[in-house]
């Protein structure tokens, strides 16, 4: 697994050029939900990024922060990882890679794509494109012996 640089914390300009750059109106909440995104390379539920908008005050609500990060979505701004049902994930990283899933610690680990060979994929089904490939490793912390 190659680990890129460390993710800076992204200037309120830079959120607002980026938010403007995938075709969304950079609103006060949208753009404290985007500093939440891109503050580090991380991996968060709809929850904690709730917990991180509202440190300090409550000024964004859930139903603010489930639209923002659907709409950040479609926009191809984020990525939307699901691990189970109940589990999804908001990736700040759209290049193409994959996950480690740690199924007893809750965390997501990137996967370089170049780290993982994928062969033979069936053609899609007849009127559809493939629209890419999400690999999800599900992995749990050893027993000790």
């Amino acid at each position: 697994m190659q680990k890129r640089p460390e993710r800076q914390p992204l200037s309120q300009q830079q959120v607002i050029d980026l938010l403007a750059g995938h075709d969304i109106q950079p609103t006060l909440q949208r753009l404290e939900i985007a500093q939440a995104l891109f503050a580090r390379d991380q991996h968060l539920s709809a929850d904690e990024v709730l917990k991180q908008v509202n440190q300090e005050s409550a000024r964004v609500s859930k139903a603010t922060v489930y639209n923002t990060l659907g709409l950040f979505a479609a926009k191809g701004l984020i990525r939307e990882v699901i691990v189970d049902p109940s589990r999804v994930f908001y990736d700040p990283n759209t290049c193409e890679h994959h996950h480690f899933y740690n199924i007893d610690t809750g965390e997501l680990m990137d996967i370089d794509a170049d780290q993982l060979a994928l062969m033979n994929l069936p053609p899609p089904p007849e009127g559809t494109v493939a629209d890419g490939v999400d690999v999800i490793i599900r992995i749990r912390n050893q027993s000790p012996a």
